[in-house]
């Protein structure tokens, strides 16, 4: 039996943020450490739209050197968006971005901007929750360690607002850590955040082997 999780603290997007809140639930958390974030995460579920007709999604951040050579110039990561499209088998379509540290957010925000024809596009997004979480080894007889992440995505002009959970494990997230991380997400103070929830949060589909580009 996998230990007791401590209660998951998620932050409030700092769109909401800004207005205040009392509520010991929506307390700000630090940002997580670049070296934790800079891996290869699946999108296990989202409310975005976006996501319904497309599976295997997953996210890659890398970190890039400063611009201009110097610490001061603030860290970049290199952000990949890999998707399978749902109605085509063996087809990976690509999302190529870099994210710089955002002045909103509190330490947890970033600033896409696209690569390539996409250059002219940029969005914001910040990490609400991060943490690591005990899970039973699938293979059997042993245990093993899940990092998880909830990102909220500020709205474009192609896209509504919406979160992602994110989960280190190609497999997706475990149904403990989902429940846990969706209990606190609902006691959130911040009505629009929960009301989407409720309302659009769904499972993105996981195929395993994932297509690889060709």
């Amino acid at each position: 039996m996998a230990p007791e999780s401590a209660p998951i603290t998620i932050s409030l997007p700092s769109k909401y943020a800004a207005s205040g809140s009392s509520s010991s639930s929506s307390s700000s958390s630090p940002p997580p450490p670049l070296d934790w974030l800079t891996r290869t995460w699946t999108v296990t579920h989202s409310t975005l739209a976006m996501w319904r007709s497309a599976r295997n999604v997953r996210i890659t951040y890398k970190q890039l050197p400063p611009k201009d050579g110097t610490a001061a110039d603030g860290a970049r990561l290199d952000d990949l968006v890999e998707y399978e499209p749902s109605a085509k088998e063996g087809v990976v379509k690509t999302v190529s971005g870099v994210d710089s540290p955002a002045t909103a957010g509190g330490g947890r925000g970033w600033d896409w901007r696209g690569k390539g024809w996409l250059f002219f596009v940029g969005s914001h997004w910040e990490i609400l929750a991060w943490g690591e979480e005990p899970v039973g080894d699938s293979g059997g007889g042993g245990s093993g360690t899940e990092r998880w992440a909830v990102t909220w995505f500020a709205p474009t002009v192609f896209t509504r607002e919406g979160l992602d959970i994110y989960c280190d494990r190609p497999e997706g997230l475990s149904e403990r850590t989902y429940a846990a991380i969706m209990e606190a997400l609902r006691k959130l103070d911040a009505r629009e955040v929960v009301s989407m929830v409720e309302a659009d949060m769904q499972p993105v589909e996981i195929k395993l082997p994932w297509s690889e580009r060709k």
